[in-house]
């Protein structure tokens, strides 16, 4: 019997997800973008899912499902990789007239979870008889028409070899480029990052094979050198590799090293240049990096170390002294320690800061500041990574831009 489609509105309503694997992985992201609040319940969860947690996007309840989680859900995810506990959880769902989506088992899945996507404001959710993989075909097509105004031939085409390097953007998945889009719709295997846009991972097929090579600071990641061997297995077995990166491949995002990893295997490469956050998220802020009469240079810097740390290979008395924009990734957390060097070495301590958390995300948010007033301002506003530092007057310019545009757009 055919499905009756409903498109649900779930801002701030309770889904319960049960199960913390690479399917919960693909699917809470979805739900958080649809203004869900998202419960989810598992003794352990995939590293991409750390981020969502410990900004408390999401409720973790660390432990094994239980009769009464679904009270007061809207919608409930059974996704576990035990057959039993998925139809425990269905069955609750089923006896409380909740909608219930299993993961295991379409056959007695009282809900299918569309293959989706967005183009602009048009959303396309596509089932097809409780077959994923067709519907993700279907859905790709739709989408590809309404990008380009073109049918989709991605299917007729000969299928790519080797490794992608594909930038990701700054985090918006629309920001991606078309050919990397294309090429990751083409993928076997894609090894991601955790500031890979997670939008994008959710229009995977669910045959891709996703691997979460999830590097966060101070806490569980993927060793590089395990990477570079990933990539190359993966391709030695015929398979075609897309490592998905957030930004630019080839911006500190190690690409080089990839590179040279499979250049040296024999396998081929294909580069994809991204867009930068270090440049797209003091323009999503509306900062530009340079501005005539004010800054004709800018230099971007990943802070690793405290500026005073001996390991620091960064020259911050020049930094200091120079007149163009900072653009700093990753310092947020030693932003007093950087803004007490630059201070000392030269800039005024009434240097404009701006750091833009989440640039180009709906949860986006800046904070106005100065040298000497950043490192209170940051704490006492909870800012926190990933987010980037800009230095110099052309937060000014933003700002006028700002009251511009205030004045004039209604």
């Amino acid at each position: 019997m055919a499905p009756y489609l409903l498109g649900l509105r779930l801002d701030e309503r309770r889904v319960l997800v049960v199960g913390g694997g690479r399917v919960a992985q693909r699917r809470i992201p979805a739900l958080l973008d649809a203004g869900a609040s998202v419960t989810l319940v598992s003794p352990s969860v995939t590293p991409a899912l750390d981020d969502l947690i410990a900004d408390g996007r999401i409720l973790w309840e660390r432990r094994p499902y239980q009769v009464g989680d679904c009270d007061g859900a809207w919608l409930v995810h059974a996704c576990t990789d035990r057959r039993e506990v998925n139809t425990a959880v269905a069955a609750e769902a089923e006896a409380k007239r909740i909608w219930c989506v299993r993961a295991d088992d379409k056959e007695a899945s009282a809900a299918w979870t569309p293959a989706s996507g967005r183009v602009g404001e048009i959303g396309v959710a596509v089932t097809a008889g409780g077959d994923p993989r067709r519907a993700a075909g279907i859905r790709d097509a739709v989408v590809d028409a309404l990008r380009d105004g073109t049918v989709d031939a991605r299917r007729h085409r000969g299928k790519p070899v080797g490794v992608a390097l594909v930038g990701g953007g700054p985090g918006d998945p629309g920001l991606i480029t078309v050919r990397g889009r294309q090429l990751l719709a083409q993928a076997d295997v894609v090894v991601a990052d955790r500031l890979a846009p997670r939008g994008l991972l959710d229009e995977l097929s669910p045959d891709v094979e996703l691997i979460d090579a999830a590097k966060i600071p101070y806490g569980r990641f993927l060793a590089q050198e395990r990477i570079n061997e990933l990539l190359v297995e993966h391709a030695r077995q015929g398979k075609f590799v897309v490592r998905l990166k957030g930004g630019d491949p080839f911006v500190f995002g190690r690409g080089g090293e990839e590179m040279i990893a499979c250049a040296r295997a024999g396998i081929p490469v294909t580069v994809v240049p991204g867009v930068t956050s270090a440049v797209a998220v003091p323009a999503a802020a509306g900062v530009p990096v340079t501005h005539r009469g004010v800054s004709q240079e800018f230099h971007v810097i990943s802070v690793h170390v405290a500026p005073d740390d001996p390991r620091s290979t960064v020259d911050w008395p020049g930094l200091a002294r120079s007149k163009g924009t900072l653009i700093l990734l990753m310092g947020v957390e030693r932003i007093a320690e950087i803004a007490d060097a630059l201070v000392r070495d030269g800039r005024s301590p009434e240097t404009p800061v701006m750091v833009v958390q989440d640039g180009t995300l709906p949860t986006q948010r800046a904070l106005a500041a100065t040298l000497a007033t950043v490192a209170e301002r940051v704490t006492a506003t909870g800012i926190r990574p990933p987010a980037i530092v800009i230095v110099g007057d052309v937060v000014r310019v933003g700002q006028e831009i700002e009251m511009v545009r205030a004045e004039r757009i209604p």
